[in-house]
């Protein structure tokens, strides 16, 4: 029996990440296929913090996607970049029907949409061929984590099926907050929320984190908009009931920017 996939929350910082060779984070996805995958997907579906919809869509690309900008007043050379991966059209068409199947329908299909700087950035590092097929999934701030946990679990069985569920946010984003350079000391609000979140996932308190906003310590202060967040919960629901959680990467740029990224597996 083939292993099922693990899934994974990666906080993607700053979309600087893409050229800056300064930022602690950038080794570690350079590192991803020697250091935490080393089984290569059939297809990834990602789900973005910069993607936010009324109701679930998946964006069903037949060709490359294209690549997308949405930053702005960004150094020229970043608006060059390029990650023109396959679309993954069947895998779209798939979880359009797990998740209808699960009672969250209607899901609408974009067949325009490419790749947001969520996907592509990280991306870029962490398979920088850009030979697999990608699609990406919606989420909508208007519900919790929650419904974002158990939009997850109905995605589970991809795991099955070759498909890597990856969701792209941030741990902390108040970019009201951003100050100083990648060396600058974290706020103290950002490493309470942030251990508060590695603790939680690790003890398996899964309920306190799909309640973060009333349970953890600072949490509108490290999420005032839940769009950066509700990625992790959808990778966290994918896993499955019994997963377990592991933190694979933890640094800080501007102060309270935390790269913590984790990885959920469940037993075969």
């Amino acid at each position: 029996m083939a292993r099922k996939m693990d899934t994974f929350f990666l906080s993607h910082g700053s979309p600087t990440l893409s050229i800056d060779e300064s930022v602690p984070a950038r080794a570690f996805f350079k590192q991803w296929k020697s250091q935490v995958l080393d089984t290569i997907p059939r297809a990834i579906l990602m789900v973005s913090g910069h993607w936010e919809t009324s109701v679930p869509t998946v964006n069903v690309i037949s060709g490359p996607n294209d690549t997308i900008y949405d930053f702005y007043g960004f150094p020229k050379s970043m608006y060059k970049l390029k990650y023109p991966a396959p679309g993954a059209p069947d895998v779209a068409k798939r979880v359009k029907k797990l998740l209808q199947d699960a009672g969250f329908g209607p899901v609408k299909e974009d067949k325009t949409r490419g790749l947001d700087h969520g996907a592509w950035v990280p991306l870029m590092f962490m398979y920088p061929e850009a030979n697999i097929p990608v699609c990406q999934l919606s989420v909508q701030t208007k519900q919790d984590g929650t419904y974002h946990y158990n939009m997850g679990k109905a995605l589970a069985p991809l795991r099955d099926e070759g498909i890597l569920v990856l969701g792209s946010g941030s741990t902390t984003h108040n970019l009201r907050t951003v100050s100083g350079s990648n060396d600058t000391a974290p706020a103290k609000w950002a490493l309470e929320f942030d251990s508060w979140l590695t603790e939680s996932l690790i003890n398996g308190r899964y309920e306190d984190v799909n309640q973060y906003d009333k349970k953890a310590p600072n949490g509108k202060m490290a999420h005032p908009w839940p769009d950066h967040f509700y990625p992790l919960h959808v990778a966290l629901g994918a896993a499955g009931e019994k997963a377990k959680a592991e933190l694979i990467h933890s640094s800080w740029t501007n102060g309270t920017l935390s790269y913590s990224s984790y990885r959920f597996s469940t037993p075969n």
